[in-house]
């Protein structure tokens, strides 16, 4: 059986027995509280924000992440909606902040808004414990009236000697079914970064890989363990690292652009010339697993968060919750 369908979920509950026996009492110093609104949840740490989860929203028809911010206060992706005067404002009701978006399942395009990603119910409600926090909710793939899929997503947000970390596991399936994904650059986990941050600003930010390539030109349609996308704000180095679970069945390939925009991409292949179209098909009852961690960080210099040993935090996390996780039937 393919490790894609093999992946269990991991509960969010796993944070109490798995974060705190990697972090131990330093994660447990702090604090992760929910204020739940309309359509919304505003995630804090401290008291200070980390971002908005939004489920409910008429012009973006996908649950998404808006308004983020690394620790310090400091925003790291761009105001949603753009502010005009300030910031580019292209993409605005494509470019939320932080989402996970696909341009092509079985012909249906979520990315664009062309098709609905509606918001079911939460599995969990928001809550918090011992220096952790998360939620998980249910996701239905509607392309008018065609139920192409449904998401069991859940969301445990951390406090992490690099920054703020969000743990991401998407799982989709079919009862009914079969569906696939296509081969197309608007795939994956994106995320639009702050103007300032933007390799085009006038403080001119970077993109890096684990393979130490940069920025749009050396990086775009390339594998990588982990890419992140950084700049100055208010005399601060901050920035967003998306860490692609090695666990998922492909590497992500990178889509990235200097405008401040920046994906994992895992389906992408002639898109990127790197081979034949890709067409990934999951059957009936199989379920088909993503997960990423997204890290939030901020220093007083471009090294001062040491990325490689934030990736291995990533994992060493992710093993841990996958082992307190109960099996299967």
């Amino acid at each position: 059986m393919d490790k894609r369908i093999r992946r269990k979920l991991m509960p969010v509950v796993a944070c109490v027995a798995g974060v705190l026996g990697v972090a131990g009492a330093q994660n447990a110093e702090h604090h992760v509280d929910f204020v739940e609104r309309p359509g919304a949840v505003i995630v804090e740490v401290n008291g200070g924000p980390l971002a908005t989860y939004v489920y409910r929203e008429p012009q973006i028809l996908r649950p998404h992440f808006k308004d983020l911010y690394a620790p310090g206060g400091l925003p790291v992706t761009r105001p949603c909606p753009p502010r005009e005067g300030i910031d580019p404002t292209d993409h605005a009701d494509m470019h939320p902040g932080l989402w996970l978006a696909f341009g092509d399942i079985s012909g249906a395009d979520f990315w664009r808004n062309k098709a609905h990603v509606e918001h079911v119910r939460f599995v969990k409600q928001p809550h918090s414990d011992k220096g952790c926090g998360g939620f998980t909710v249910l996701n239905r793939y509607r392309d008018g009236n065609r139920i192409v899929c449904q998401e069991m997503c859940e969301y445990t947000f951390l406090v992490r000697p690099g920054g703020y970390l969000i743990l991401w596991s998407s799982t989709f399936e079919s009862d009914d079914s079969t569906f696939y994904f296509g081969d197309q650059e608007e795939m994956g986990l994106g995320v639009r970064l702050a103007t300032p941050i933007m390799v085009k600003s006038r403080t001119g930010g970077r993109i890096l890989d684990s393979e130490g390539h940069r920025n749009e030109k050396g990086i775009w349609g390339k594998p990588a363990q982990w890419c992140d996308y950084s700049g100055w704000l208010a005399g601060v180095f901050a920035g967003v690292t998306i860490m692609p679970d090695p666990e998922n069945s492909r590497p992500c390939r990178w889509h990235t652009r200097d405008y401040g925009f920046m994906a994992a991409n895992p389906f992408g292949r002639a898109v990127f010339n790197a081979g034949p179209p890709s067409k990934l098909t999951v059957r009936p009852g199989e379920l088909f697993h993503l997960g990423f961690g997204v890290l939030l960080h901020a220093g007083v210099s471009e090294d001062s968060v040491d990325l490689a040993a934030a990736y291995q935090d990533y994992l060493d996390l992710s093993k841990s919750m996958s082992a307190s996780s109960p099996e299967e039937n």
